[in-house]
């Protein structure tokens, strides 16, 4: 691994600025570039296509952002997109009619002083960035001044044994989101947990150490880890071979970080492959096997569409469990899917996720629904009818007949 330059994908311009500017700051590549180049060149894995290109440099990372902007070609940076907090910049570029998305940051130190909570960051030098990782083949670099692979905290070797291993006895506890991310990797990269890193999982999560529980007030839960669980399940979902992804996360005893009755739950792959059949949201249909999903919902702040989706699902359970029509009464089973407070999206949760009986659901959404009066409020008008509430409550009537020609 001598540079940059053997990175497939990159713009034959943009590593020789990079390398000229590496001559004034210490700048290094690291992360998932690093690992999954090592995978492609030394183990024979499949190129996965080029990642984000992070980069870490010892100083101010809006300096090295300034010198490159300066240094690129004319027209070729779209978008800067600077995180103060935490000395990072974003940056999209196309160059060479090729788009790269690099990932400029701070060498920094982190340190957790409550569990879960967001860190404390301060400046620091590289060693320090590397030591603040989650994963041993997360914390390698690559030096771009002098070429040399920096390993500090075996990586390489994980990677031979294609295994998970915390860089720290707290990795958990610190930040828990990190079980999520290693359930990404284990379905992406087919990588498993060392015995001692499924023991510090197995460790923590049975002490418990966040100040917050499932079951307490979810509106008491620490914002940050609840957004930060969220944006990675929705990475996980949205990205990664979901299946393994969560298998992984439940083998490990992970899903408990959600709902205790989720770590327990057998049916969820069957929910989300229904869920992606009819084209829903995957999170609200995992969320849907929580023992109380409207707190879930607001402890991971689902977006406002999902929340409703999960109210209005729960809403026609509680509904049908009242009084559900007869199962072959189609004109019953439309007034009530069809009322106000109802969404097609909530019954088509009611088919993935239960909540009543699924045949005449099925029915009404895939066909009752559709089915329309024998004849339009035109014809009718042309037959005599004025318009108004009477010839609504014809053309209501009229359909009333047709569904009840219907069988389920």
């Amino acid at each position: 691994m001598s540079s940059v330059l053997d990175i497939p994908g990159i713009p034959a311009a943009l590593p020789p600025l990079l390398l000229a500017l590496a001559r004034e700051q210490r700048v290094a590549l690291v992360g998932g570039a690093v690992r999954d180049l090592l995978l492609h060149r030394v183990h024979n894995d499949p190129w996965r296509g080029l990642p984000d290109l992070d980069l870490v440099v010892e100083g101010r990372a809006g300096d090295f952002v300034r010198r490159l902007e300066r240094a690129l070609p004319p027209g070729s940076l779209r978008a800067v997109l600077e995180h103060g907090a935490y000395g990072t910049v974003e940056l999209e570029l196309v160059i060479d009619g090729a788009p790269v998305l690099l990932d400029v940051a701070s060498a920094r130190r982190e340190t957790y002083p409550v569990p879960g909570e967001n860190p404390r960051v301060s400046l620091g030098a590289l060693a320090d960035d590397l030591a603040r990782r989650d994963f041993s083949i997360n914390a390698m670099a690559l030096d771009l001044a002098s070429g040399r692979l920096l390993d500090p905290h075996g990586g390489q070797v994980d990677l031979q044994h294609r295994r998970l291993r915390w860089l720290h006895a707290t990795s958990v506890a610190d930040d828990p989101t990190r079980l999520v991310r290693g359930a990404r990797y284990a379905a992406r990269l087919g990588f498993e947990l060392d015995p001692a890193s499924r023991e510090q999982v197995r460790a923590t999560l049975a002490a418990w150490p966040w100040a917050w529980a499932p079951g307490a007030p979810p509106g008491q839960a620490p914002a940050a880890l609840g957004t930060r669980l969220r944006m990675e399940l929705e990475l996980l979902l949205k990205r990664e071979p979901w299946r393994p992804a969560l298998g992984a996360l439940q083998r490990w005893g992970g899903l408990v970080l959600l709902d205790s009755a989720l770590q327990a739950d057998r049916r969820w792959q069957q929910r989300l492959w229904w869920a992606c059949r009819f084209q829903l949201p995957l999170l609200p249909a995992l969320v849907a096997g929580a023992a109380d999903p409207m707190a879930l919902a607001e402890r991971l702040q689902l977006p406002h569409r999902q929340h409703r989706l999960l109210a209005q699902w729960l809403l026609l359970c509680r509904r049908l469990a009242a009084a559900a029509p007869a199962p072959g009464d189609a004109a019953a089973w439309c007034e009530l899917l069809e009322a106000p407070s109802q969404s097609v999206e909530a019954v088509t949760l009611a088919v993935v996720a239960g909540g009543g009986p699924r045949r005449p659901l099925l029915r009404w959404l895939l066909r009752w629904r559709q089915l329309k009066a024998p004849l339009s409020a035109a014809e009718l008008i042309a037959a005599g009818w004025r318009p108004g509430p009477e010839l609504g409550a014809e053309l209501r009537r009229l359909r009333s007949q047709r569904l009840a020609q219907e069988r389920c």
